[in-house]
């Protein structure tokens, strides 16, 4: 490490070139190169959450997304304040990415095609999209020398643990395009870490949940999905016999984990979730009783490529600083009150 934190002549020669400066870098300069951080997928649900918390502790965001799953409203009152910069743009477009991420020191890669269903539906672009994006991403913050890629995994890539709580260092057993997509993301993070010196680090989400996800979408995550329906009278669906139980873990929690991972020396791959699994039935009585409807179930199919059980060893992480924070109850009451109005 040199004088400024930076480990070479490279790095070096990446601040001198983002701040225009052809010696010795002023306090200023530093101070503004050591503070940026991209956001990949910005506009998006977890993407907005997490670009508006880093705005709060002084980062200077910038916020890449195509809009084609995220959306400007998420983050208008960001840009309308000129707390980040938008770009609008492809993770698949590499000469955007390689000049965007000049003199960054965090990437925070957000974005993808997500959801279990959208893949089977389309799992070409899926593959585009996650594979090759998260590709060309890695290519332009090497080549950038960022100081450390967090990439966004998920929990899918468990499949159907054959015990619970699942580990990182269970075997890996994914049962959808989508989940094979992030299978490989870990993959590229890792040969970059150890092929190029690129740090990087991979947080396995566990179904996060939070205000701003589309409850109408015919991809919604379940709790915004009962929510959605709950709120225009209707019974929630269950798919299955709704004794499926998954690791619910509240946007703030994730937010926190993303930041302290990059702050950090974590590197590798963490669990991010709340360390606790609850059914879809239960789930679906716990949010009728918060908003007092008298509404009965409605149960349909199994949905394809959904595991069974999901539960988060939540050990690994710890060790980075990350302690879940948020109940479900006390997730679910913050949403109940923005639906209710």
């Amino acid at each position: 490490m040199d004088a400024y934190g930076q480990g070479g002549p490279l790095e070096r020669a990446k601040l001198g070139e983002a701040t225009g400066d052809q010696g010795l870098l002023s306090k200023e300069n530093i101070h503004n190169y050591m503070k940026k951080v991209v956001v990949t997928g910005g506009a998006g649900f977890i993407g907005s959450h997490l670009a508006e918390e880093l705005t709060k502790q002084g980062y200077q965001v910038v916020i890449l997304d195509d809009l084609s799953t995220g959306k400007l409203e998420n983050i208008s009152h960001l840009i309308k304040e000129k707390r980040v910069e938008f770009v609008q743009g492809s993770i698949t477009d590499l000469p955007l990415l390689q000049k965007l991420f000049h003199g960054v020191q965090y990437v925070f890669h957000e974005a993808a095609l997500a959801r279990v269903p959208r893949s089977i539906d389309d799992p070409l672009t899926t593959n585009e999209v996650n594979i090759e994006g998260t590709l060309k991403v890695l290519l332009a913050a090497r080549e950038n020398a960022v100081r450390k890629v967090v990439y966004a995994s998920s929990s899918s890539v468990y499949g159907d643990a054959p015990s619970l709580p699942q580990r990182e260092d269970m075997p890996l057993n994914p049962l959808s395009p989508y989940a094979l997509t992030k299978l490989a993301g870990e993959c590229y993070c890792h040969i970059f870490q150890q092929i190029y010196g690129l740090p990087t680090v991979s947080l396995r989400y566990f179904n996060v949940y939070g205000l701003r996800q589309d409850p109408y979408s015919q991809y919604a995550t379940v709790i915004s999905a009962f929510l959605g329906r709950i709120s225009r009278h209707l019974p929630p669906i269950i798919f299955g016999d709704g004794e499926q139980s998954r690791d619910f873990t509240f946007i703030r929690d994730v937010v926190q984990a993303n930041i302290l991972a990059a702050q950090s020396n974590a590197e590798g791959v963490y669990n991010i979730g709340s360390g606790k699994s609850t059914t879809i039935n239960q789930l679906a009585q716990a949010i009728l009783k918060l908003t007092q409807e008298n509404l009965k179930p409605v149960h349909d199919k199994p949905r394809p490529g959904d595991p069974r059980h999901t539960q988060a060893d939540v050990s690994r992480a710890r060790t980075f600083g990350y302690v879940p924070r948020w109940t479900l109850e006390e997730g679910l009451r913050t949403m109940t009150k923005e639906f209710k109005g």
